[in-house]
């Protein structure tokens, strides 16, 4: 495994609930609530739950775009919290994001040379004729044509509207993308398509991805790693072919069992994981395991002691679980 490009530390992103008429704090919105993980020049680490667990919450504090109420977040080596905002603007020219909705990150009253070509002026970079030539290099790099550029963003589909977005996240060539969700806002027969185009720059452009998806088949698509978060906590975290071929978490291998089977026959005889309840709320998160009020194999230390993340690899390469009942997956 590569060096770590980013490297995640007990990262926290807590929000307050106020009420009444003096707005005092009631409660405590815990979104995310202790990540560990690292991220290796030129892999994309693929993040799944179910939502409202905060995988956004956490493209977010990632970015510093909101900012994170505890834990470390360092890109090369350097501490994101400990720059100045004048440091940070210059850092994030190496880290950009692909928001979810294409309608709704992309300013309609610009046309899309503006939108595309808005980092080069933030960020000073090249001059006027430059930073045209970098808009139309940009356009043609995800599969736009050069007219495109005058026109508005009402005036294309969602696909093209989120190649606009890729575009305008790569103006500045970064090292680091963060893709959140970017398909699912998106008919189903172009998600291939931009999952295809995104899995090409990472090869042309040398790209590291956190990419941040519901759609499984898609995860296992395109990540090398895949992170599986339950209320704001990662609860499993190895290799693609572990992930998906070895699950040792009972919520992991629920998702899967999501999956649909194209044969009839195998998907009429495979057993499904049913998890019963709904997700707990962050604001007041279960003793113990968070899983455990779904969880078939709950026992009672899952009800009072919280699990360690332990290391259950045996191919090599790290296979992290947070489950008293790992083996017994």
């Amino acid at each position: 495994m590569k060096a770590p490009l980013v490297q995640v530390r007990d990262l926290r992103k807590h929000y307050p609930v106020k009420r009444g008429l003096l707005r005092r704090q009631v409660a405590t919105i815990a979104a995310v609530d202790g990540l560990t993980f690292d991220i290796a020049e030129g892999e994309t680490l693929g993040l799944v739950g179910e939502s409202g667990c905060g995988k956004s919450t956490t493209a977010r504090a990632l970015l510093h775009l909101v900012a994170p109420t505890g834990g470390e977040v360092r890109f090369q080596g350097t501490l994101l919290s400990a720059l100045s905002p004048r440091s940070l603007r210059r850092a994030r020219r190496d880290m950009q994001m692909i928001f979810q909705d294409p309608y709704a990150s992309l300013d309609p009253r610009l046309k899309v040379a503006a939108i595309v070509g808005e980092p080069l002026e933030v960020h000073a970079l090249g001059d006027r004729e430059s930073r045209r030539a970098r808009v139309q290099e940009l356009l043609a790099l995800v599969g736009l044509r050069p007219e495109h550029a005058s026109r508005y963003p009402h005036q294309f589909s969602g696909g093209q509207r989120q190649r606009i977005g890729i575009a305008r996240a790569l103006a500045t060539s970064p090292r680091f993308v963060v893709a959140d969700e970017p398909i699912s806002a998106l008919d189903v027969s172009i998600q291939a398509q931009v999952v295809n185009l995104l899995d090409d720059l990472k090869h042309q452009l040398g790209l590291t991805y956190l990419f941040i998806a519901h759609d499984l088949a898609m995860v296992r698509h395109i990540s090398d790693r895949v992170a599986v978060m339950y209320l704001g906590r990662i609860v499993e975290l190895g290799s693609r072919d572990d992930i998906f071929e070895r699950p040792l978490h009972p919520y992991t291998r629920a998702l899967l069992s999501a999956i649909p089977i194209p044969d009839p026959a195998l998907e009429a005889r495979r057993a499904r994981v049913v998890l019963e309840g709904d997700v707990p709320s962050p604001a007041h998160p279960p003793a113990g395991c968070r899983f455990h009020p779904r969880c078939p194999l709950a026992t009672d230390i899952c009800t009072r002691e919280d699990p360690e993340t332990r290391d259950l690899g045996t191919t090599g390469n790290p296979h992290r679980v947070a489950c008293h009942h790992a083996e017994a997956s």
